[in-house]
């Protein structure tokens, strides 16, 4: 009597090795091997004759070296799952010698379970504030995958995250199942690095997967907590002139300036600000005095003519910080000539000599208002003296003695000119007629 020992259901992953299992007991010399798959019809996969014949009927299919009747196929696909027969063949005299040998035929029936590992591992997120809402995907597994979510502490301990509220979907794409979950979660206060973990797991192909989204919140150095008008709470603040620039800290808020943070008169600049390593990627709002902000990564500005401080908020789930980005003017010459400006032929030159608008202004107003008082001055001194400022000519006085004229009396009385400003001149004039 021959036995067959054959397992009824076994099971391979695929691209890897399938055994069906099909030995005898005890051995006998086999006459013919016959391996069957059993479908609509019996598909022949492996026949084997030890006289002639070695023929694998399936490339992939081949006998085991392990009792030279089970089969193995290699690589696996999931169209190998199915159902097989094994046939054996064999010799048996039943011992008497003289007797002339039986065949006797043996069978044996079996499944093949063929397991299919997650193809792919998505994980995406919501937020609204501190609430997340996360949804995490195994794609293209059988049977399906499970899924749990874990959480990794700054210092790297990983511990399963409890008290989830969460839902899951399984859902067949062909041979195959698609597995998503989707849970609620709220991160903690001041919490600056989150690293939760979908962690997919796939017990029949002994393969756990993992996706991680790390939350990165938005920092800034030497920060002080302080009050905006703009914000309920609360924010961390610091210029950009107290961060240090070659520090490469993942999360960190980094401003860049073109052409510059220092920058002639009149000239536009552009301000960008970036946060590598951040996530999700903050949200960037603009401002500068009380005007309304001004939403994006970058900010434009036309023409400045004065030193001005620009703020900007970077925000995201975990946190937000506010940086104060002065601007300055190098120069205040309103003109945008070098050394000299050319009209036609004419050359005007610049001869302000760096001096600021209101300090022009004021040496015109200061000459101005001089030529005024000495203008005065002149013409009330001229008033008084009964004199006249400007003579057509000016002529040498003449002088006259009076001893040595006689006077007539048709004469009249003798006038000395005004331009001798004398006393004996003035007197002369009071002097009565002869």
């Amino acid at each position: 009597t021959v036995d067959l020992k054959y397992d009824d259901v076994s099971y391979a992953t695929v691209h890897q090795s399938a055994f069906l299992r099909c030995g005898m007991m005890p051995v006998q010399p086999i006459k013919e091997l016959w391996w069957f798959k059993i479908g609509a019809s019996e598909e022949r996969v492996y026949y084997y004759d030890p006289t002639s014949v070695d023929a694998a009927l399936m490339k992939r299919a081949r006998r085991s070296s392990r009792d030279n009747t089970s089969l193995e196929i290699y690589p696996t696909q999931l169209s190998d799952e199915g159902e097989y027969k094994c046939r054996i063949v064999v010799w048996d005299n039943t011992g008497n010698s003289t007797e002339p040998s039986v065949p006797i035929s043996k069978e044996a029936r079996m499944m093949l379970k063929v397991n299919v590992p997650p193809e792919k591992v998505e994980i995406t997120h919501l937020t609204s504030g501190r609430n997340l809402s996360l949804r995490c995907k195994s794609e293209g597994a059988k049977p399906p995958a499970d899924i749990l979510w874990t959480k990794t502490s700054p210092d790297g301990v990983e511990t399963e995250i409890p008290d989830l509220t969460k839902t899951r979907e399984i859902e067949p794409a062909g041979e195959l199942y698609d597995t998503a979950e989707q849970i609620f979660y709220q991160l903690e206060e001041n919490e600056m690095i989150a690293k939760i973990s979908c962690v997919v797991r796939h017990h029949n192909t002994n393969t756990t997967i993992y996706k991680n989204i790390t939350f990165v919140s938005p920092a800034i150095q030497n920060a002080l907590k302080v009050t905006i008008q703009r914000f309920a709470e609360p924010v961390l603040y610091s210029s950009i002139e107290n961060q240090d620039g070659r520090d490469n800290k993942a999360g960190l808020v980094k401003i860049s300036a073109d052409p510059g943070f220092k920058v002639p008169y009149n000239t536009s600049v552009t301000l960008k600000a970036a946060a590598p390593g951040v996530f999700p990627e903050p949200r960037y709002l603009w401002w500068v005095g009380d005007q309304t902000g001004i939403a994006g990564r970058e900010l434009h500005i036309d023409n400045l003519e004065e030193d001005k401080s620009y703020y900007v908020l970077a925000e995201n789930p975990l946190g937000r910080v506010v940086l104060e980005v002065p601007v300055h003017i190098t120069t205040s010459d309103y003109s945008q000539w070098n050394d000299s400006s050319r009209d036609g032929d004419v050359i005007v030159d610049d001869t302000t000599g760096g001096l600021d608008t209101g300090a022009i202004i004021g040496i015109v107003i200061g000459a101005l208002i001089a030529v005024f008082f000495i203008g005065f001055a002149v013409w009330y001194w001229t008033i008084r003296d009964g004199t006249h400022v400007f003579s057509p000519k000016k002529e040498k006085p003449h002088t006259i003695d009076e001893e040595t004229i006689p006077f007539r009396s048709t004469d009249k009385p003798l006038l000395r000119t005004i331009s001798t400003q004398t006393l004996e001149g003035r007197r002369s004039r009071r002097e009565p007629s002869i």
